[in-house]
């Protein structure tokens, strides 16, 4: 518990302030995510839950991560139980949930805490930058969205009813909208 609230700290502070100093361990065991592997690429952060009224844009997300695979990255961080019973217990439980109901081949974390003083720090991270946007408080529930841009800057967040295809998030990679607000 220290060293998770620890490393929060740190990330903040020590990192300049860039995405790409982040490494998440996967879903899938001994397996990591180094988000440096995805310079030059648009990166949408999803906190998912397997078990949330919004569980259903898993099938948006993999065809917006299908769709755009040539600029985009989805990444989905099963949000553990922040919000409720809203997801399985297990890693595996969770990895066989996306993929049997709705074919998610994009990147998975395995379970991490995206709010209070135990949130993963790639989320500390993240909110620090929505405070910089004026977003106080960006997480309220489950499929909130983080959306990136090529070098890593946070372009804008978008709550758990903006669906995963809609002209809001689109836009942003089609290349028909203003990169800053």
């Amino acid at each position: 518990m220290k060293t998770i609230l620890l490393s929060s700290l740190l990330s903040i502070f020590l990192f300049d302030n860039s995405i790409y100093d982040f490494k998440v361990k996967a879903v899938e065991e001994d397996s990591q995510i180094n988000l440096a592997n995805f310079k030059g690429k648009k990166i949408l952060i999803v906190n998912t839950a397997s078990k949330s009224e919004h569980t259903y844009q898993f099938e948006g997300l993999q065809l917006l991560y299908t769709s755009y695979k040539a600029k985009l990255v989805v990444i989905g961080f099963p949000a553990g139980n922040d919000f409720g019973n809203q997801e399985f217990k297990s890693n595996k439980e969770i990895m066989y949930f996306a993929k049997t109901n709705y074919g998610v081949s994009f990147p998975m974390t395995e379970a991490v805490s995206v709010i209070g003083t135990m949130r993963h720090p790639i989320f500390s991270y993240l909110i620090e930058e929505a405070k910089k946007q004026g977003i106080e408080d960006p997480i309220k529930s489950s499929f909130t969205k983080f959306l990136l841009d090529e070098n890593g800057k946070l372009l804008r967040v978008f709550p758990a009813d903006i669906t995963p295809l809609s002209s809001e998030i689109t836009s942003y990679l089609n290349n028909s909208r203003n990169w800053r607000f």
